[in-house]
This record gives structure tokens, sequence and C-alpha cells, in this order.
């Protein structure tokens, strides 16, 4: 089955770190291009950053931009999300989604499922003290 999985949400407070981890089972991502997005309650589900295939193209949100550092292994078929100086404007669920050309859709824009190939099921992510 192919799937991918993120994890490392949790509740954080203010100022404080997180790392957000994407990995795939059943397929190698090292083709795929990976965006992260994140959904908060009541609002759109929002694209905050990507890396294309072999790491060489990052991009970001203006949101996120200089505290959000994305990152591959595909060693491990893993992506991930460091998260740093969070804030309450953070707290949303987070996607990850691969992208089968190659291509970083809908950055700093609302994404449509069918922007990508395949979705995780996403991981809270709380700011509060």
């Amino acid at each position: 089955q192919l799937q991918l999985v993120e994890s490392g949400g949790g509740l954080v407070q203010p100022g404080g770190p997180l790392r957000l981890s994407c990995a795939a089972s059943g397929f190698t991502l090292d083709y795929y291009a990976i965006g992260w997005f994140r959904q908060a309650p009541g609002k759109e589900r929002w694209g905050i950053s990507c890396i294309t295939s072999s790491g060489g193209r990052t991009y970001y949100s203006d949101s996120v931009q200089g505290r959000f550092t994305i990152s591959r292994d595909n060693a491990k078929n893993t992506v991930y999300l460091q998260m740093n100086d969070l804030t309450p404007e953070d707290t949303a669920v987070y996607y990850c989604a691969a992208e089968s050309t190659n291509v970083c859709r809908a950055i700093d824009a609302t994404v449509r499922n069918d922007e990508y190939d395949y979705w995780g099921q996403g991981t809270q992510v709380t700011v509060s003290s």
C-alpha cells in the first residue's frame, strides 16, 4: 500500500522548536517533490514548504520563511520539517504530500488535493503556553 505518514506533532510552547517527519511506505520518495501543508480550523489547506527530488530547490511561504527548514534523506525515504520560533498562529494540522513530476505546487497558496499524488493523514501541532 502506498502511503505517507507524518509524525512529530504535539504541544509546544511559543518560541519552541518541533521537527516533523514524513515517511513513505510502498514507494520511494527519490523522484518526488515533497510539500508540507497546514490547515487551521475554519481555514483552507495552505502550502508552506516544498523540496524537489534532489533537494536542490526549496520553497517557503512568507509566513514560515526564516523559521522553518525543509530537508530530505532519500536513504531513509523521509522528509523533515524543522520548525523553530513557533507561535500560536502556527497551530494547525500539518500534512505532507508527494508530487510525481517533481514540481512544487501551491506553495504560499491554497492547495487542491489533486495537485499532489499522495497525501499523509496529518499530524496536529499546537503552540500554546
